[in-house]
């Protein structure tokens, strides 16, 4: 029973490889924001989902970028910092504290997103999960404990819903 159980337990975490993009996210981070060891991070993403209609074909294509997402709870601060898979490079930080937003919360159809609307006009949709087995779309990092504590953060501090 035990060797059918591990043939079929699916993919499985490789934490040196995940423990190791966990610290380049951290030096990423901290290159970008000020004070960054003050911030809790984990990893997530948006979707830019295009819609075409050339004639008789249709269809839509999505558009993944990677975010370094973190947040200080003394704040109620949140930065995201743009990056892609293998973490060799990042954008500059966004900012989003809560006094200064006009509305957040978590959007659970069509996926699971947190949703921050800054202003009228635009807004960023952070998906987040423990880990994603896509190393071409997606940072490897395993990270169940920060998920569930940033999913706290959001609803106590950040929800306006």
């Amino acid at each position: 029973m035990g060797l059918f159980n591990h043939l079929f337990k699916g993919p499985q975490v490789d934490m040196e490889k995940s423990n190791a993009n966990a610290r380049k996210m951290r030096e990423l981070f901290n290159s970008k924001v000020e004070n960054g060891d003050d911030y809790k991070i984990i990893f997530g993403y948006s979707e830019d989902v295009g819609r075409f209609n050339y004639g008789f074909v249709h269809g839509s294509k999505t558009k993944i970028g990677n975010l370094i997402v973190g947040w200080k709870e003394e704040d109620v601060t949140i930065v995201v910092v743009p990056t892609i898979p293998d973490l060799s490079e990042c954008g500059e930080p966004t900012y989003y504290r809560r006094n200064e937003i006009l509305k957040a919360y978590r959007n659970k159809y069509p996926t699971d997103a947190f949703i921050i609307y800054p202003d009228k006009k635009s807004y960023i949709g952070i998906n987040a999960y423990d880990w994603l087995d896509d190393e071409k779309l997606y940072v490897y990092v395993s990270q169940e404990k920060e998920l569930e504590e940033f999913t706290d953060f959001f609803k106590q501090k950040f929800s306006t819903k």
